[in-house]
Parts: C-alpha cells; sequence; structure tokens
C-alpha cells in the first residue's frame, strides 16, 4: 500500500477497534472477528489485517485495518476514485471557462460512505448478540445512544484500562467518580420519574371527579389517611404521616392551590419541568464526553507530534 501511495499525506488504511465479550473463550472471540470481518468487509472486497488485544485486565478487544483501495482482478492496487465530466442536456461537456472542462471527483467504491459507520456498528452489535446467545448469555447489546433507545439515562464514561485496573483493586478514580455520580442520579431521576407519573395519574382521574363541599386539603387527607391506614399504628407511622400531612400543606399553600384542577396543573407543569431537566443533564453529559473525546485526541497528536516532524 505505501509503494502506490505517493502523497504524504495519503490514508494508507482504515482502523476499526471495538471491544470483545470477555464470556467468549479465546477461539470463540476469534471465530466472531473472523466472520464480522469476511461478511461486512472482506467480501466487499476489502483486505482484513486485525489482531486481538487482551492483557488480562478485563478489556480484551481488536484492531483492523482496511483498505482503502480497491483491487483488480489481476491483484494490482485500482484507483480509489475516478473523474467523471459534466454534461450538458444534449450530453456534450461543459467548458469551464478556463480552457478546461467542468468535472467532479467520484469514488469507484462506497466504502467512504460516511452512513457505513451506523451500518457497520449495528452489525457489530448483532454478531456480538448472536454470539453471545449461542452460549445461552441473555445480556445483549445496543450500538445506539439512551436516547436513541428511548431510555432515560445518562450515559456512563468510559474508564479506559488504568482506571479500570485502579477501581478493580478498590482505589477510586476520578472517572470512577464520575460513574459513581452518573449512577447516584440515572437512580435519583427514575425515583422522581415514577413518583411524577403517579402523582400526575393520580390527579389526573380526581381532577375529572365531580368536586363536592370538602376542601382540597380535606379530600388530600382523606385519601392520604386511607393510603397510611396500615402504618399509622406504629408511633413511626403516624410521625412519618403527620410529617407528610405537614409537607402537604406546606406545598398546597405557597403554590396557591386550592382545587385539584388546579393541583393536576401544577403536577403537568412539574413533569414537564422533569423533563427539561432531563434534557439538560444528558444534552450536558453528551457535550462533556465529546470534550474528552477531543481532549484524547489532543493529547495523542501531542505525544506524535515530534515524530510527525522527524518524518517531514
Amino acid at each position: 500500500m505505501e509503494q502506490i501511495e505517493k502523497a504524504k499525506d495519503s490514508q494508507l488504511a482504515r482502523d476499526i477497534e471495538a471491544s470483545l465479550p470477555r464470556e467468549l473463550s479465546r477461539e470463540q472471540q476469534l471465530a466472531l472477528v473472523r466472520s464480522f470481518l469476511k461478511d461486512n468487509f472482506v467480501d466487499k472486497g476489502m483486505c482484513a489485517d486485525f489482531a486481538i488485544h487482551d492483557k488480562g485486565n478485563g478489556n480484551p478487544h481488536f484492531h483492523v485495518l482496511l483498505t482503502v483501495r480497491p483491487l483488480k482482478e489481476n491483484g494490482e492496487w485500482a484507483a480509489k476514485c475516478r473523474k467523471v465530466y459534466e454534461l450538458d442536456a444534449q450530453g456534450n461537456r461543459i467548458p469551464d471557462g478556463k480552457g478546461g472542462w467542468k468535472n467532479h471527483r467520484e469514488d469507484t467504491t462506497d466504502w467512504n460512505d460516511k452512513g457505513n459507520v451506523e451500518l457497520w456498528r449495528k452489525a457489530w452489535a448483532e454478531y456480538v448478540n448472536r454470539a453471545q446467545a449461542a452460549i445461552g448469555l441473555s445480556d445483549r447489546i445496543d450500538h445506539r445512544s439512551y436516547k436513541r433507545q428511548g431510555i432515560d439515562k445518562i450515559p456512563s464514561i468510559h474508564l479506559g484500562v488504568a482506571a479500570f485496573q485502579m477501581e478493580k483493586r478498590g482505589i477510586q478514580t476520578e472517572k470512577g467518580n464520575v460513574n459513581r455520580q452518573i449512577a447516584a442520579d440515572n437512580k435519583l431521576l427514575k425515583e422522581i420519574k415514577a413518583r411524577i407519573t403517579r402523582l400526575y395519574n393520580w390527579s389526573k382521574e380526581e381532577a375529572a371527579r365531580p368536586q363536592g363541599k370538602d376542601s382540597i386539603m380535606t379530600q388530600l387527607w382523606q385519601a392520604q389517611h386511607e393510603m397510611n391506614r396500615s402504618a399509622a399504628h406504629s408511633n413511626y407511622g403516624k410521625a412519618k404521616a403527620l410529617k407528610q400531612s405537614a409537607a402537604l400543606f406546606n406545598f398546597l399553600h405557597s403554590n396557591g392551590i386550592t382545587s385539584m384542577q388546579q393541583l393536576h396543573e401544577k403536577i403537568s407543569a412539574m413533569n414537564g419541568a422533569y423533563y427539561d431537566l432531563r434534557g439538560q443533564l444528558v444534552s450536558g453529559e453528551r457535550r462533556r464526553k465529546k470534550l474528552d473525546e477531543h481532549l484524547k485526541m489532543w493529547a495523542q497528536y501531542e505525544k506524535h507530534k515530534g515524530t510527525r516532524r522527524q518524518l517531514d
């Protein structure tokens, strides 16, 4: 490949990296990688050179280098692109006003199509899931983000080998602490969502019923009394019920709520505020993750820029 690529900034190969299921044996991992590469790359004309890396640190993965230039039937390298002249309605070439003809570059293969990344990631998830199902594992992976899956969770960050090993030995790391905080935030968001959903459904039903002469405080106290009746026999249960009643009164008073309809409207607004907050948290984590990727790329550049200058 280096013999035919003359430009110093030519792309010699495409590099892909993916994690391997730790539950698979080495033979099963090899079979998984080979079948995936053959069906998705080799059968389409690419050459694939892969290696499995496993330092015993719980992070087995593979790297593959894929050719970006097709091969001719005689084994020689073919062109990656060709010049295509633009034609008018009569099929004639169009002058470019500079003594030549208008033209554009056209790839000879679809290997550089940006949509391939999504297709390859989806295919890898399907191959991994089939391999895990074949040995009786119920765990499944999904190439889509939580947002695309419709899951209300903040994504955790990748620990990396060093942080993973330290966490495994019981040493807390900055990345590990971030993931623990994310797990706690996800748990809290789940609890808040469940509570607001229950309140929303209940208040909607109550607001639709004909309202009697009793005040909203009396109605809510009666409903709360029914829910807490079984636990109110103990001193702890009575104290908890009294605390909840006080909190309920303060909530109604501070928000000026005097009817079930007003209560339902307030809970509806809280429900909307929850989704706005969740969206902001997820968006913030996504931006932070993107920034981490940029910092990682910059660190790699700083590490190797001296070598690049020597080659230039």
